[in-house]
C-alpha cells in the first residue's frame, strides 16, 4: 500500500504558465524615459535660468552668437 495521499499538491506545478517579466520590463523603460526626460528638462531650465541671471544683471551680451566665418 501507498502511505501518501493521491491528491497532494506537486512542489512544480506546470499547468500555468511561467512568470512574465513583462510589467516589470514595462516599468523600467517608463522609469528610464523619466528619468532621461527630467534630464533634458533639468538642463533647459538651467540654461534659461543662466540667461535670465545675465539679463536682470544688465549685461548686453548674455547671449551666445555663432557668426560663419568669412573667407
Amino acid at each position: 500500500m501507498n502511505s501518501e495521499p493521491q491528491n497532494s499538491p506537486t512542489p512544480h506545478n506546470n499547468d500555468h504558465e511561467p512568470d512574465s517579466r513583462r510589467g516589470a520590463v514595462i516599468g523600467l523603460i517608463v522609469v528610464m524615459l523619466l528619468v532621461v526626460a527630467g534630464y533634458f528638462l533639468m538642463t533647459a531650465l538651467r540654461n534659461e535660468s543662466q540667461l535670465e541671471d545675465c539679463m536682470m544683471a544688465g549685461r548686453k551680451n548674455c547671449i551666445p552668437l555663432d557668426i560663419p566665418n568669412r573667407k
